[in-house]
């Protein structure tokens, strides 16, 4: 039960990082204006919370563990948002990261 409230809590970050920070790039480099640009910057502090629900007590392994989330949700973010196809590099290098996040958040420990 602890492994799978602790991957929701990681795909809940993901939408919250990735998607504030789409949202800031659709504001500002897309010129969609301020309001999109301030949903972002909501989204990215809501992010800043998530972790705190993890149930492993060490921001260290959390934030890293985080970061092979970040990758594979990003690939899937801009193929869902922007209609990038990934190549087999960037799937063999996403499924590398996922298995680093899944060694640091879920290896047995004394």
């Amino acid at each position: 039960m602890l492994v799978a409230r602790s991957a929701a809590l990681f795909v809940v970050a993901a939408l919250f990082e990735i998607g504030g920070a789409w949202l800031v790039w659709q504001g500002v480099r897309e010129h969609r204006g301020w309001m999109w640009t301030a949903g972002g910057v909501l989204a990215l502090g809501a992010y800043g919370f998530v972790a705190t629900f993890q149930p492993d007590a060490h921001f260290g392994r959390i934030l890293a563990a985080y970061g092979g989330v970040f990758v594979a949700g990003s690939l899937l973010w801009g193929m869902t948002a922007d209609g990038y196809r990934p190549d087999r590099w960037d799937i063999a290098g996403a499924l590398i990261c996922l298995a680093g996040m899944a060694l640091i958040m879920y290896a047995p420990r004394d």
